[in-house]
């Protein structure tokens, strides 16, 4: 169900929030247990880093994931990330709760997503995105795909897109080059 490029960047450029799942987004979807049960998940830090910068070009970002965890609850915190959303299996409820909190549209948020569990998300969303190793089926509901796998750098790709179509990405780099 891909659209053409131009309809893309023209949904992104008006997006106001970048809501994220975590596990096959943020992560490359693996699971890790200690022989105490304890959990334990990698981030990618151009992900995060991705996430800063799209934050302070003015786009929120959330995260809503229908497992929980503490490991997640610190990632986010150290992103500055509130709008957090865990053990939510029906994804569209804290998704409007968002939605009302910022005062904004759907049509003005974007999902990333990779399993079947985000498609009511996806499908509400304005712009439905799915990370490059998603699910088949999600991948035929997504506006737009990543090139890059969750948990590989698909989130920077996609804050690095809708920068770029928001025309901010060029300030956000010149302000390295000048540092």
């Amino acid at each position: 169900m891909a659209i053409d490029h131009a309809e893309v960047l023209a949904k992104a450029k008006g997006l106001k929030l970048l809501v994220l799942d975590v596990d096959g987004v943020l992560t490359d979807g693996k699971l890790f247990f200690d022989d105490q049960g304890k959990e334990y998940k990698c981030f990618h830090a151009r992900d995060g880093h991705g996430i800063k910068l799209l934050r302070q070009s003015g786009v929120e970002v959330a995260v809503i994931s229908g497992r929980k965890s503490n490991s997640v609850a610190l990632r986010m915190q150290s992103l500055g990330i509130e709008l957090v959303y865990q053990g939510h299996e029906h994804k569209v409820v804290a998704f409007e709760e968002i939605l009302h909190k910022l005062g904004i549209s759907a049509e003005q948020a974007a999902h990333v997503g990779d399993d079947l569990l985000d498609l009511p998300l996806m499908r509400r969303a304005g712009l439905a995105i799915a990370v490059s190793d998603a699910n088949f089926a999600v991948k035929e509901y997504a506006d737009w795909c990543t090139r890059l796998p969750g948990g590989q750098g698909a989130v920077r790709e996609v804050c690095d897109f809708i920068m770029q179509a928001q025309g901010t990405f060029d300030a956000m780099l010149n302000s390295y080059l000048q540092a």
